[in-house]
């Protein structure tokens, strides 16, 4: 491009170009200057089966993971301890979640001049948070690798003041812990979240996401469990859920930033973008459909576009499918509107104004290869004429007599 501007010629012509190529922002620059893997793309298999490398800044083995439609939102990596091991300590303004695909240890966190260091334990399955601008270091207990997912809000604070040393360098003291230690309480009680009734543990550790109980839902499929451990600061937002075997979830739009990981069982995502319509194979318009296959420990963007995707997740193996769901954006709990503005639940029909397909009206082909990919591996389909009835009121119980979005 010219040193020098150069203005159109006339009232036809445009000033710039047509074409250009998106810089990198200061988190992507960070990224690329720690000299380990950058994957992305719509998601992941098998997290285990990534290539890791030396990262000196934070120790042991690791790679960053940007999926398609998190960029400048939030960010992930993964991190391999080794046996015996520590990563080196580390002080940040952004809040960071961590899932524990492998391994034991503990992890230590503290304030800067403060009068006690929080240590906990954690064995594969285990989620924990850590708040912004506390100190903290994770240990290897054992002699084997341990191999931990992180998710983290950097993009948008690193984008924002493009400055290492005030992220990673402050002395601003944002968060404090209780004096009698239980910070990482495992979760006790169930309570309906604030902004929407769902069911919500308080709590910065989950010893076994993988096989906690999970209360009933319904709202993404028949049978579906659901609980959002509020953590930290809430500036990051996450839930788990599961779909019972045979059945998989309603098709549901939203705008990009949800990744969801696959803790147990096995399955795939299609995600499709809105304006490709709510049969897209039936009306030829299945070029613009996504999928991915995963397992555990796998993951998918739900929505990786960067507009209002379409996406539905399915259950395959025979003890269904169990996720982890990330949002670090945190608007996937608060929603898209002007404070004060009533939001229609994304389970509701999109005849009633809200944004999910109701079963009768998926795309046929949906249910073709759903049941055929159940055969392939044995498993019995579940679903029926199942969801509520399309003419019911957003918040009258279907015919069913389940709740809305049963």
């Amino acid at each position: 491009m010219s040193s020098a501007f150069v203005a159109p010629s006339g009232e036809q012509t445009y000033a710039g170009t047509t074409r250009y190529r998106r810089p990198a922002r200061p988190y992507e620059r960070f990224m690329a200057e720690q000299d380990i893997p950058v994957y992305r793309g719509i998601g992941v298999r098998d997290l285990r089966a990534l290539e890791l490398r030396p990262w000196a800044r934070l120790g042991g083995n690791g790679a960053f993971i940007q999926t398609d439609g998190t960029d400048g939102q939030w960010g992930m990596f993964l991190i391999e301890v080794p046996g015996g091991g520590v990563t080196n300590q580390e002080r940040h303004l952004y809040e960071e979640v961590f899932f524990v695909v492998d391994g034991r240890g503990t992890t230590e966190v503290w304030l800067e001049g403060g009068p006690r260091v929080q240590r906990f334990e954690w064995g594969p399955g285990s989620m924990f948070a850590i708040p912004p601008n506390a100190n903290h270091r994770i240990v290897n207990g054992s002699s084997d690798p341990a191999l931990l997912l992180a998710g983290t809000n950097a993009p948008p604070i690193m984008n924002i003041f493009s400055s290492e040393s005030f992220v990673f360098d402050n002395p601003a003291r944002l968060v404090d812990f209780a004096d009698d230690g239980d910070y990482y309480r495992p979760p006790e009680d169930i309570v309906p979240d604030p902004v929407r009734g769902r069911a919500m543990w308080r709590t910065n550790l989950v010893p076994d996401v993988v096989n906690v109980e999970l209360p009933l839902d319904n709202e993404r499929s028949p049978g579906y469990r659901r609980v959002e451990p509020h953590m930290a600061t809430d500036a990051f937002f996450c839930f788990i859920g599961q779909h019972e075997p045979g059945r998989y979830s309603k098709a549901h739009r939203h705008p990009s930033g949800a990744v969801l990981i696959c803790v147990k069982g096995e399955g795939y995502t299609y995600t499709w973008p809105r304006e490709a319509g709510m049969r897209p194979w039936e009306t030829g318009q299945e070029h613009l459909v996504k999928r991915q296959e995963y397992v555990a420990v796998g993951m998918v963007s739900a929505a990786p576009g960067g507009g209002d995707w379409y996406h539905q997740h399915f259950a395959t193996g025979p003890e269904g499918l169990r996720l982890l769901v990330w949002d670090g954006s945190g608007r996937s709990y608060y929603g898209w509107g002007a404070p004060g503005e009533e939001l229609v639940a994304s389970r509701v029909s999109v005849h009633h104004g809200g944004r999910s397909i109701d079963y009768e009206d998926e795309d046929p082909h949906i249910r073709r290869e759903y049941v055929r990919q159940l055969e392939r591996r044995g498993v019995a389909p579940r679903m029926g004429l199942t969801g509520p009835d399309r003419g019911a009121a957003p918040d009258a119980p279907s015919q069913t007599g389940r709740p809305k979005g049963a």
